[in-house]
Formats: structure tokens, sequence, C-alpha cells
């Protein structure tokens, strides 16, 4: 019975664990944690609007915000060698910076549209 039980314990756990899991079309992955709140993790040699592409991505598949709602950056810039970025649907708590060259001054926010466009440009994903 106790074998019986803990087994299907391991594998309604192994099920669910991939539901919780989000991967960009980019390959970057992305981890919720909670409150609105998000890092999208390294993977490989990627810039910084690879990053904002699996913001939105994962802004607009997994939480459901429209085109013209906004992110914000949390993680301030520079990134690391190795190291994700954090983002929030909120801006409290953003960095001073997206990390991207902005003309008419600095925020730390895009909306979806925009990160979204980032996500169409190859080039664009490459190390920056």
């Amino acid at each position: 019975m106790f074998r019986s039980a803990l087994v299907a314990f391991a594998l309604a756990a192994s099920l669910a664990a991939p539901a919780l899991a989000f991967t960009a079309s980019n390959g970057l992955p992305v981890k919720d944690e909670g409150n609105g709140t998000f890092y999208v993790g390294y993977h490989g040699e990627s810039g910084a609007t690879a990053f904002w592409c699996a913001a939105a991505q994962y802004g607009t598949q997994a939480l459901g915000l429209r085109l013209t709602d906004h992110i914000w950056r949390v993680s301030p810039p520079p990134r690391r060698a190795g190291e994700g970025i954090r983002f929030s649907v909120r801006p409290e708590g953003a960095a001073q910076s997206s990390g991207l060259l902005h003309f008419g001054g600095e925020a730390a926010d895009l909306s979806i549209s925009h990160a979204l466009e980032f996500c169409s440009k190859p080039a664009d994903m490459l190390k920056e």
C-alpha cells in the first residue's frame, strides 16, 4: 500500500513539474518566482534582447499579459556572464535601466509588444 502510494506520488510529481517550466522560442528557460516576478535563465550566448524576448513570451503565454502591458527589469545591468535576468510585471523594485540602448532617456521597462519584436530578429539573439 505504502509503495503504491509512493509510486503514484512520484509519477504525479514528475508529470506536474514540466507544466511549471516555460521555455521561450529562443531556448531561454523562465521560472516563475511568484508575485508577478520571474527569472529568465541563462542558456548559452545570449544578448539582452534575447532575455527581453523570453520575458515577453512568458508574459503573454504564461501570465496572460496584453501587448500594451509593460514588464520591468529587476536585475540591475550589466548582467554577468552565465547569469539570467529577473523581471516583474510591476515597477516596484525595478532597476535603473533596461540594459538596452534607449534614445530619449533611460527606462527599466518595455511594452510586451516592443519586447516581442526582439523575438523575430535572429541576429539580436546573439551575444551583444
